[in-house]
């Protein structure tokens, strides 16, 4: 099933300008499978959106979550705030050609609306793994950009960025497995 999708994604790709088709690639994840670094523009997009979801979404944790939901949400709301800040500041200087989103795109605000609108009782299961989902797409993000990414200041921010997020991707996987204990 899964070549399926990668062939029939791979396809789309091909049929599409090719200014576009990496755009296409990031959003629907193929590239993530094919492992295919992002293009600048795309990567300073999915990480813009990312750092809007991951505060957003911890500000209702922190109403609506366990004492354990309410740590790491503040933990995202320090971490992801500086790593906002600090992309800002390698577009705003002119090292980074690439504009950064005012508003999340509606895939991410779908997700965000979708845990806004989750019952208390839910909560802990739709958050708890949002967050591992959402901390394996920026690894792979990071990953992927800081092994190939077209522009050396950024790569190289990717690269310094990367172990924060798989720490939080460790802490988001605990979060979820506690759960289930």
């Amino acid at each position: 099933m899964r070549k399926l999708i990668v062939s029939a994604a791979v396809a789309t790709m091909l049929a599409v300008p090719a200014v576009l088709a990496q755009s296409v690639g990031e959003k629907t994840g193929v590239n993530s499978v094919l492992g295919v670094s992002p293009s600048t523009d795309d990567f300073v997009k999915e990480v813009a959106n990312s750092d809007m979801l991951e505060i957003a979404t911890a500000k209702i944790a922190e109403d609506k979550g366990n004492a354990d939901e309410k740590k790491f949400a503040q933990q995202m709301i320090t971490d992801h705030t500086k790593t906002t800040s600090e992309l800002k500041g390698l577009v705003n200087s002119g090292d980074v050609k690439a504009q950064i989103p005012g508003a999340m795109d509606s895939s991410y605000q779908k997700k965000l609306d979708k845990l806004r609108d989750t019952k208390p009782a839910d909560f802990a299961n739709e958050y708890d793994s949002m967050q591992v989902s959402a901390h394996k797409d920026a690894v792979s993000l990071f990953q992927r950009y800081s092994k190939s990414g077209d522009n050396a200041k950024l790569k190289d921010w990717a690269g310094k960025t990367l172990p924060t997020l798989q720490h939080h991707l460790d802490m988001a996987e605990a979060l979820d497995n506690k759960k289930r204990d």
